[in-house]
């Protein structure tokens, strides 16, 4: 496959050797399901320690094209088509029309979409939280924790704060199935009709238990988003905190041109 790269560039070793890896994969000459080359095979091709090509690794895993099974190697992974997430998936529309926004999305790129629920059930509010929801720091309130799959991959996990005064009169969202239109609609019902969805995004590497939890490999890029849903009383209602494989997603936003 690839020679050495890079000759005479600026650019460490490890990191022209992730360069070639990498486009070996995005042009298709290592194709899905195709075994990265071992570490003694990348010394050997490019001539270089066994410590250069791991750190090189550590690149090529960052990139989220590859994926490390204990024992056996790296392998190329199966990359299913890229979901757009947009600013649309929030439109009242489709919340009456019984859909919730993960379903609503998913159906729109043709994706199969699964939803597994992990947690439902009263938490103290973490400092974070409850500044966003406006309660005390250590509060009761209802967290609903869900793990999202596209195609039979998991692609994000979310947990939705709820203050304790707002859903103890709202069963569905103690259930694992809310009901069509999914907890936006069941608020909406009860009168807590939205104004806004405002959301906040970080990108960074996984954490170990969240690369484990969405079938990443070590150090891959994840999404950080934080969405406050507030109501025409201009009070939030929930705080969804959700972590997404950056590589998994597109972001897409309406912004108006207008005041």
């Amino acid at each position: 496959m690839g020679a050495a790269v890079g000759e005479g560039r600026a650019v460490p070793r490890y990191l022209q050797i992730a360069e070639d890896i990498v486009q070996q994969v995005r042009t298709g000459v290592l194709q899905p399901g195709d075994q990265v080359p071992s570490e003694a095979e990348m010394v050997d091709r490019y001539g270089v320690s066994g410590g250069t090509v791991r750190k090189a690794m550590l690149e090529i895993r960052a990139s989220g094209l590859v994926e490390t099974r204990h024992g056996k190697g790296s392998f190329v992974k199966a990359r299913p088509p890229v979901r757009h997430r947009s600013s649309d998936r929030f439109r009242r529309s489709l919340r009456q029309g019984a859909k919730a926004a993960y379903l609503a999305e998913s159906e729109q790129s043709g994706a199969t979409a699964k939803v597994s629920v992990i947690h439902i059930g009263p938490v103290d509010a973490p400092e974070a939280i409850a500044q966003r929801l406006g309660v005390d720091v250590g509060a009761k309130v209802l967290a609903r924790r869900r793990l999202y799959f596209r195609n039979g991959t998991p692609v994000e996990t979310a947990t939705s704060y709820l203050p304790w005064d707002v859903v103890r009169d709202i069963p569905e969202l103690f259930a694992e199935n809310s009901g069509d239109g999914g907890i936006y609609a069941r608020l909406e019902e009860h009168g807590h009709v939205f104004r806004e969805f405002v959301e906040t995004l970080q990108a960074r590497p996984a954490a170990k238990a969240e690369a484990s939890e969405l079938a990443l490999s070590p150090g891959a890029t994840v999404v950080h988003l934080l969405r406050n849903a507030v109501t025409t009383s201009g009070r939030v209602v929930e705080v969804c905190d959700t972590l997404m494989a950056a590589d998994q997603f597109v972001f897409e936003f309406r912004i108006p041109a207008t005041d």
